[in-house]
């Protein structure tokens, strides 16, 4: 882009940057998109008068966002209540995409399982298959979840789901590839367990009690698909920006939107690890656990962001 469309495109909002900001949103705001604004001058129009300009102005809008710093206790809050929900709003594309991606690959191990007696122990594994029929034969089909201690089985399974998103994220650095086969992996594996337990005519008994933790655990492997999906598309499409700096910002991003996650981790093993082992619990009480989950992954990660997003 030529330095004259540049500034052409940006100066209006360049001169409002000028006046005082509306509140700490608005400045902090302004700071983001000039940083943004700055790299991309420095890059293709390094010692111009235009980066010399933003250069100054995004010094003074730093120099005004840090200038009262005391409050930085809140900054901790502040990142679940308005920086996640503002980038679930800003990357709803790639977040979306991993839904429909892992919704198809769900259903393809389910029409898997369906097709081929032999694809569920493919997937799951000879040992967990035997061991749930027994556990069905003994008319216990979800002893799974009682064969450990409580506390162990909580930090292993949080562990080990943390684990799962982080390299979901991390493998949008291969361009989406092995993001997509991450999500391809669990669908498969989802799709193909619940029609196992279809076949034995259990599919409600465990939804009631898988989607205890697994409404929780499930969103968040997708929201974390999203994460890598964000990276990809910023090496794969940097529009305006460098392929290096649209690249490091989408990693930013991405990473900002897999940590975000680790509180719904955390959460959804203790309930694997403490909760879900109860299977005698009432029906009511594991469909208000399972609804406010569901109920809570769609306000926080579709009706808040768009609410948030409209305010600004």
């Amino acid at each position: 882009m030529r330095e004259a469309v540049f500034l052409r495109q940006n100066e209006a909002r360049w001169k409002q940057y000028e006046q005082p900001a509306a509140g700490p949103e608005d400045l902090a705001a302004r700071f983001v998109a000039l940083t943004d604004d700055l790299a991309y001058a420095q890059t293709f129009y390094p010692g111009s008068p235009t980066t010399r300009y933003l250069n100054d102005l995004t010094a003074r809008q730093h120099q005004a966002l840090y200038k009262n710093k005391p409050e930085s206790t809140g900054r901790f809050a502040d990142f679940w209540r308005r920086e996640l929900p503002l980038l679930v709003a800003q990357h709803h594309g790639p977040l979306t995409w991993s839904l429909v991606l892992f919704t198809l690959f769900t259903a393809i191990g389910a029409l898997s399982a369906a097709y081929d007696d032999t694809f569920v122990r493919v997937v799951l594994g000879d040992a967990y298959v035997n061991q749930t029929l027994a556990n069905i034969e003994r008319g216990d089909p979800m002893a799974v979840y009682k064969g450990h201690d409580e506390t162990p089985m909580f930090l292993l399974i949080t562990m080990n789901n943390i684990y799962v998103s982080l390299v979901a994220y991390a493998l949008g650095a291969t361009l989406g590839l092995g993001t997509i086969w991450a999500l391809f992996r669990n669908g498969v594996m989802l799709g193909s367990f619940q029609y196992f337990f279809y076949q034995k005519g259990l599919l409600l008994p465990s939804f009631l009690t898988i989607w205890i933790h697994g409404t929780l655990e499930i969103s968040a492997i997708v929201l974390a698909g999203g994460a890598g999906l964000v990276m990809a598309r910023g090496m794969l499409f940097p529009g305006t920006y460098s392929r290096t700096e649209a690249f490091r910002q989408a990693a930013r991003d991405g990473l900002k939107l897999a940590i975000g996650l680790v509180p719904i981790f955390i959460t959804a093993g203790f309930l694997e690890g403490f909760v879900t082992r109860h299977t005698e619990m009432p029906l009511l009480l594991s469909l208000l656990i399972i609804g406010s989950s569901a109920a809570f992954i769609i306000w926080y990660f579709i009706l808040y962001p768009r609410q948030l997003a409209s305010r600004r």
